[in-house]
């Protein structure tokens, strides 16, 4: 994905400027609305726990097959995002104009092969 086709969200009150849009986001009320607009709760994969501290960070969708996942904490779910330096890109909408669940995280810092 080529870094200028990606918009950034620094508030709740900012969004896409068309259905489909990659947007991308480090403020944490803009995930949380995203994520309770979707009725999905923060959770972490079990397993993946590192001394403790929540693993693999995802969401629980209601209808979408979380229960393999652990629910956790807002608070914990942001610790451990900022602990990682990671940034939540994520759209709206699909391109239909229906709502979508699409989000991944990255860290800008570390680099894929």
């Amino acid at each position: 994905m080529a870094k200028s086709q990606v918009h950034e969200i620094n508030s709740t009150s900012e969004h896409e400027d068309r259905p489909g849009e990659t947007l991308v986001t480090r403020n944490h009320d803009v995930i949380k609305q995203w994520a309770e607009s979707r009725d999905a709760q923060p959770a972490t994969v079990p397993g993946t726990e590192h001394e403790g501290r929540p693993g693999v960070l995802r969401f629980d969708f209601p209808g979408y097959g979380g229960q393999d996942l652990k629910h956790i904490s807002w608070e914990e779910w942001f610790t451990t995002f900022d602990q990682r330096n990671l940034r939540f890109i994520y759209q709206e909408h699909l391109k239909s104009g229906k709502d979508s669940n699409f989000f991944r995280l990255e860290n800008p810092d570390r680099e894929d092969a």
